[in-house]
């Protein structure tokens, strides 16, 4: 596997790494091991301060990491400093109540023995992360397992090698030892490797179904603890109560964001068929306002996507549901410019028949359907494999989170839609994938809940 930076607005390749070794691999996986035993020895304010300081440095180099995510995979730097202040929260968020959520708990179970439950770290663990959001990604796997006392191998995206170097110096310069955290720039043969090794205890992995599968499966066999975050359809229901204008507005902006890049992206959008015409021209309207531009100019509102093949993949997909039947009303097309450029797009008229109706488009592609009851946008909804997280808007709250409960998903929202925050969990059922992160969550999949009893 080729580790490089090639910038989606150019297409020219702009720096190159060096691979690791299978020897420097072992090497690893032996120096992560033997710094557990220290690291799980550090008292919990000891590494809870080091998270603090990782969560400072992130506000230092706010700037210098935004460019290096905008210059990687295409992200507006307005987005690409965002996306460093959501890191840099999670970091901070453990630093502050890590040592408090890793409290021993007291059992009362009406006898005078003495029984409590400690949570302890289980050991080495691989992560391996994806290039859509080059931070925040490591963070939400990252500070928790350091701060539970857990050692971290650390596989990025092939395409995002100079913020897996910016994010293991910062944690070292910040008092993570450098063999609790090593970046690794290895192939998938190597990856399973390091997963059948006895000494590492757990992986997890944000991605494609494919690799999903492919982790799930070598871990199971080696008897691992795996965590999955996969792809997503999420669906969004529009009730008949909104303000058509606005809400349309804000969802267009919602779907385009990260130039539709994202596994928690509202790509399914239901509005009421009395609405569908109005809402649907002004979804069109809005996207194609969009200032699609230098992703490292503060006015650029979508960038390109993250690489010229990512770009071509999601034009094809387009194209396969127009040529089965599906009306295109804004985009579909490549622009005619170096790079990996691609006009937001409208689709209307998909149907179960189509792949389009199936699949993920991961890229600026809102598909919008009409539904003429509540009942049958909720079953619509709900007839994906993918299961990450949907959306109810409405003006009636009330009405809006009971139809919202109803959606088959780990993270529903109404009003809103994939907000991530450092103490909300974060996880999906079905196809896209099972675990939680985040949040009090995020010590629990990765540790060994171990109850401790002593008879009176």
């Amino acid at each position: 596997m080729t580790y490089r930076i090639e910038n989606p607005a150019t297409g020219v390749v702009e720096k190159e790494f060096d691979s690791t070794s299978d020897a420097d691999v072992r090497a690893a996986v032996e120096r992560a091991h033997a710094a557990f035993d220290t690291w799980r020895r550090e008292s919990t304010q000891t590494r809870a301060d080091a998270m603090k300081r990782v969560a400072d440095a992130y506000d230092e180099r706010a700037d210098e990491l935004a460019r290096t995510i905008a210059t990687e995979m295409g992200k507006p730097l307005t987005e690409a400093k965002g996306e460093v202040e959501l890191a840099c929260s999670i970091f901070r968020w453990y630093g502050e109540h890590g040592p408090a959520l890793l409290e021993e708990e007291k059992l009362d179970i009406g006898d005078e023995a003495s029984s409590v439950v400690v949570t302890d770290p289980i050991g080495v663990l691989m992560g391996v992360t994806p290039w859509n959001f080059p931070h925040y990604q490591v963070a939400r796997f990252a500070a928790p397992n350091l701060m539970l006392g857990n050692t971290i191998l650390l596989k990025h995206a092939s395409i995002c090698g100079s913020s897996a170097v910016l994010i293991g110096e910062i944690l070292h310069a910040a008092g993570v030892p450098e063999d609790a955290y090593i970046n690794l720039f290895v192939s998938n043969d190597q990856v399973t490797s390091i997963i059948e090794d006895s000494r590492v205890r757990g992986v997890s992995l944000t991605g494609s179904e494919g690799a999903g599968i492919a982790v799930a499966e070598t871990a199971a066999k080696n008897l691992k603890k795996s965590v999955l975050e996969l792809g997503g359809s999420d669906p969004l229901i529009v009730l008949d109560d909104v303000d058509v204008a606005a809400t349309a507005e804000a969802v267009a902006k919602a779907r385009m964001s990260n130039a539709g890049q994202a596994c928690n992206s509202p790509k399914r959008i239901f509005v009421p068929q009395a609405k569908f015409a109005e809402f649907t021209d002004v979804v069109v309207t809005t996207v194609g306002e969009l200032k699609v531009g230098d992703p490292l100019d503060e006015a650029t509102e979508m960038g390109p996507l993250s690489s010229i093949e990512a770009r071509d993949g999601v034009v094809e997909q387009v194209r396969k549901a127009v040529s089965e039947g599906a009306t295109l009303r804004a985009g579909r097309d490549a622009l005619d410019k170096d790079g990996a450029w691609m006009a937001p797009t409208v689709i209307t008229g998909v149907t179960s028949e189509m792949d389009a109706y199936a699949e993920e488009i991961f890229g600026p592609v809102a598909m919008i359907f009409p539904y003429s009851s509540v009942d049958e946008a909720v079953r619509v909804a709900n007839d994906s494999s993918f299961g990450l997280s949907g959306s109810v808007w409405a003006k009636d709250v009330e009405k809006a989170e009971e139809i919202a409960r109803r959606l088959e998903v780990g993270m529903t929202y109404v009003d809103e839609h994939g907000t991530t925050k450092a103490g909300l969990p974060f996880g999906g059922v079905r196809r896209s994938g099972y675990g939680r992160q985040l949040g009090r969550w995020g010590f629990t999949e990765f540790a060994n809940t171990k109850l401790v009893r002593v008879a009176s």
